[in-house]
């Protein structure tokens, strides 16, 4: 959603702000955010399938690790956890996203943490300040949205975050918010009324630094995805020969390796256009 913010003051950043005993009380654009998309799911009478919500702490820091279907999966979650026990949770979020007239305002005003992809030390320094200071963040490790609706291969990231803040990993499955909104199939308005959400919270995953963080990620996709089945498994609605249904469970998504040549090829398309723009070899 874009706006207009004219003349509104900058926001700091986490490291530069108040405390967040004293801003979970003082933080009226995430709370005007959080309103706006409680707003729209109620208008679409999305119907939330929820389990494991006790795991999901009411203080102290944690890593939400989510699976990435769909574009609308941080705000479904936000919605969950606001409701469940007014948790707020911090994404990384691409500068990119950022530097976006109005999106911009939003994200640093609801404290979101932006990540420059070839510079990211800062994000990660401040990501696990916000960790040691008792937020919640909130990390999509697969780094992009699965087109096979199947978790995809880990990056390290949020383990290795969990561990150097002292925190634990909280794996967070959805499913169906691809049916809402995705990458490469575009979803008629319509078609977002009455569709069942499902949400799992995984019992926290303590992480020592000792710990190799590969073979950890590598375990944390497997458990990921044994929650993407056990929601499947028990999804209300019939994916046989649907869009959002993975090849594997009767659907015509396509296949892990199908999505990664497709995603091998937009890659290359990109680094043509930017050579042909810079000129570089």
């Amino acid at each position: 959603m874009l706006f207009c913010a004219p003349r509104i003051r900058s926001i700091p950043s986490y490291a530069e702000d108040m405390s967040p005993a004293r801003r979970s009380h003082s933080e009226p654009i995430y709370r005007a955010a959080i309103s706006l998309g409680i707003g729209l799911f109620r208008f679409w009478r999305l119907r939330r399938i929820e389990t494991g919500l006790d795991n999901l702490p009411a203080a102290g820091g944690a890593v939400l690790s989510m699976t990435h279907f769909g574009y609308l999966e941080f705000a479904l979650v936000e919605w969950v956890a606001w409701r469940s026990n007014r948790r707020r949770i911090r994404f990384l979020v691409t500068k990119r996203a950022f530097d976006k007239p109005g999106i911009g305002w939003l994200l640093r005003g609801m404290h979101h943490i932006p990540v420059d992809m070839e510079r990211g030390a800062a994000a990660y320094a401040e990501a696990v300040a916000a960790l040691r200071s008792g937020e919640l963040i909130g990390v999509f490790p697969e780094a992009g949205v699965s087109a096979s609706f199947e978790v995809r291969e880990l990056k390290t990231g949020a383990v290795r975050l969990a561990a150097e803040a002292g925190v634990p990993v909280i794996p967070v499955a959805v499913w169906g918010g691809q049916r809402l909104m995705t990458k490469n199939h575009p979803v008629p308005f319509r078609a977002r009324f009455g569709v069942p959400i499902s949400f799992a919270f995984g019992a926290p995953i303590d992480i020592a630094s000792t710990d190799d963080p590969r073979a950890v990620t590598d375990s944390l996709r497997k458990t990921m995805q044994g929650m993407v089945d056990d929601l499947q498994s028990g999804y209300p609605v019939t994916g046989t020969g649907q869009w959002w249904q993975p090849r594997s469970l009767g659907g015509t998504a396509p296949t892990p390796a199908e999505a990664a040549a497709t995603e091998a090829e937009r890659a290359s398309r990109r680094e043509r256009a930017r050579t042909t723009i810079t000129g570089a070899p």
